[in-house]
């Protein structure tokens, strides 16, 4: 099991804590909440994400010393940022391979395929592909 598996199942565990959508929701805006800081000379079209119900900002960096793809975002939606925060959380500072080969399960085992509006689920699809086309 790679780090990324470990990370998307420890997701799925942590969201199972909660009862419910409502506690859900809440426990992603706050994870939103915790973003570090984006740099505003960063906020540049370059690296807006197209397609976003809100404005999304994706700065993504590959170490090729390590192998690795970092990668700082933003949003002006509290969803989008705690959408954000998972994001990092399971493939900011990943190997590129992993990144690349590991299954996007996690996502429906969440159930945020099936809770999110169809936007909100079109941000996050695209968010995930800028991050696997930057790590392939």
């Amino acid at each position: 099991m790679n780090d990324i598996e470990l990370e998307q199942k420890e997701l799925i565990e942590e969201f199972q804590l909660f009862d419910n959508w409502m506690d859900r929701y809440q426990h992603i805006v706050d994870l939103g909440k915790r973003l570090p800081e984006f740099p505003d000379e960063s906020k540049i079209e370059e690296n807006r994400i197209h397609g976003c119900q809100s404005q999304v900002w994706f700065k993504i960096e590959k170490d090729y010393n390590y192998n690795r793809l970092k990668f700082q975002a933003i949003s002006d939606s509290a969803i989008v940022s705690g959408l954000i925060a998972i994001l990092m959380r399971v493939y900011s500072d990943q190997l590129l391979e992993d990144i690349v080969s590991t299954p996007l399960d996690f996502i429906s085992e969440i159930g945020l395929d099936q809770h999110l509006s169809p936007t909100r689920s079109n941000g996050l699809d695209l968010m995930v592909k800028a991050i696997r086309n930057a790590a392939s």
